[in-house]
């Protein structure tokens, strides 16, 4: 095979491969991890907003909250996950809540906290790993690299409380 036929071949390959696609992802702390949701699903969010709570709800359910004239349910992250509650200012039960749109209407994901808006490369996507605990396989769609550690990316439809509620049944 001649110089030219494999730069032929190379650049065949070069233009066969995908071009990496750019995401926007919101990018949300729960405890030390870095998490991302697509800002595509996000409404609005609602910083410092303070969740009621709801007696004999499943666990994973937050809490309600008035939003625009709607009662919302909010699925606190942090139970999902199994971690311990976050440790509160006396009685403040006060979180940032991100307002999503799923197929089965809005919803609120309580977390610690919001941070910036990343730009992700799909190049940088790495799917879950095998060992990766059952339910939480589901609700994590893999993790990116970035300079500053790993952001697991959230499946933002299998945090539904419809969905969540019907899988824990």
């Amino acid at each position: 095979m001649s110089a030219r036929s494999t730069a032929k071949s190379t650049l065949a390959l070069r233009k066969g491969a995908a071009a990496p696609v750019m995401l926007e992802m919101c990018s949300v702390r729960v405890g030390p991890t870095l998490f991302g949701l697509p800002i595509t699903h996000i409404l609005e969010i609602l910083g410092n907003a303070r969740s009621q709570s709801v007696p004999l709800a499943p666990e994973f359910v937050g809490g309600l909250v008035h939003y625009r004239g709607e009662v919302l349910t909010t699925v606190s992250l942090r139970q999902l996950l199994g971690l311990p509650g976050k440790e509160m200012q006396g009685a403040d039960t006060r979180h940032d809540i991100l307002v999503l749109e799923s197929a089965g209407g809005c919803f609120g994901l309580l977390v610690d906290s919001v941070g910036e808006v990343l730009t992700v490369s799909s190049a940088d996507h790495e799917p879950n790993p095998s060992t990766l605990e059952g339910r939480r396989s589901v609700l994590f769609a893999g993790a990116y690299k970035l300079p500053q550690g790993l952001l697991v990316m959230l499946d933002p439809e299998q945090l539904d409380p419809m969905r969540l509620g019907a899988t824990a049944a």
